[in-house]
């Protein structure tokens, strides 16, 4: 004796059209909250390029430096903010490097236990700590409490506690989407642990690890605070970083911006042809300077994000 079932189409057609609906307003809302973020975005960009690219594409901009410049006289460029937003940023890289790298290590292929949960545990702090308070824990351990001096050295120390939670992520990351089979084989041939981890692991995901690195540069490449509170600014090119101001470009930013908050109800004279003075608008550069500087800010560190990305794509272990 046969049975008759409904047809499942039928069943399920309701419920389908409700999943349907839900789906679409899903949907539209992330697509309206893209929009909505990339507004700010594209205005900022329009504004910093609108009024930054006339000062990047003058002459001198790359090659020369605010020696013997003031705001109400052109030309200058941003050689020594350059110069010296690099070097800090190369010192905090060779010190952040390693310690993020054999700590992502050591979670990802040792950490077990209570220890291993306390550095976890530090590391998201350390996510989250705004840039001045690291400027402040620097400043209050090696001026204050060991009376040393502003130098471009302690701005590098800052940074680093802002990079190493970058790289730590990235690599725990990075390593654990190695497969496990890798290491496995590399097992079964009696290979200790410690090279298989150097010859078989950090190769795998070397390219990852890369990407870890140059977003951690882009992330504290434009840090403003450590700047302010452990170096002062210089317009001339100094390339000591233990000794003396320093120029940056965030630095180089604020000076400009100084500068034309200063300058803006400054009044000139000039001889008129009766040879009587006659009050007459300064001359300003500043403004066009702080825009360039901030232009050529974004500039590099989309530069290395996009490095960033290229890296990624060529990762052994991405997908």
């Amino acid at each position: 004796m046969s049975t008759l079932t409904a047809p499942p189409s039928l069943t399920f057609t309701k419920g389908r059209g409700s999943r349907k609906v839900k789906n679409a307003t899903a949907t539209s809302l992330v697509w309206l909250a893209f929009g909505v973020a990339l507004v700010p975005l594209i205005w900022l960009l329009w504004t910093v390029i609108g009024k930054g690219y006339h000062a990047i594409f003058s002459a001198g901009w790359w090659s020369s430096d605010q020696t013997g410049v003031s705001s109400t006289i052109g030309g200058g460029g941003v050689s020594a903010a350059i110069v010296g937003t690099a070097e800090q940023v190369v010192l905090c890289t060779v010190i952040s490097v390693p310690i993020a790298v054999l700590m992502g290590v050591y979670l990802v292929e040792y950490g077990r236990g209570l220890f291993a949960k306390v550095a976890t545990f530090m590391v998201d702090i350390m996510t989250g700590i705004p840039s001045i308070v690291a400027a402040l824990f620097v400043y209050a351990l090696f001026i204050t409490t060991l009376h040393g001096t502003r130098a471009g050295w302690l701005v590098s120390l800052a940074l680093v506690i802002l990079m190493i939670p970058v790289i730590v992520r990235t690599t725990e990351e990075m390593l654990r989407l190695v497969p496990n089979e890798l290491r496995e084989a590399s097992y079964a041939l009696g290979i200790p642990k410690w090279k298989t981890i150097m010859r078989v692991v950090i190769p795998t995901a070397f390219s990852g690890l890369m990407t870890g690195v140059v977003l951690g540069v882009a992330r504290v490449a434009g840090e403003t605070a450590p700047l302010l509170i452990l170096v002062g600014y210089s317009g001339n090119t100094n390339t000591d970083l233990f000794h003396g101001f320093q120029g940056s470009l965030p630095g180089f930013i604020n000076a400009q911006f100084l500068n034309a908050t200063t300058s803006s109800g400054a009044t000139a004279y000039h001889l008129d042809v009766n040879g009587k003075k006659v009050a007459g608008a300064v001359a300003n550069f500043a403004p066009d300077r702080m825009w360039g500087a901030a232009l050529t800010l974004i500039v590099i560190v989309m530069a290395l994000n996009l490095v960033a990305r290229l890296i990624s794509r060529r990762s052994k272990v991405a997908g």
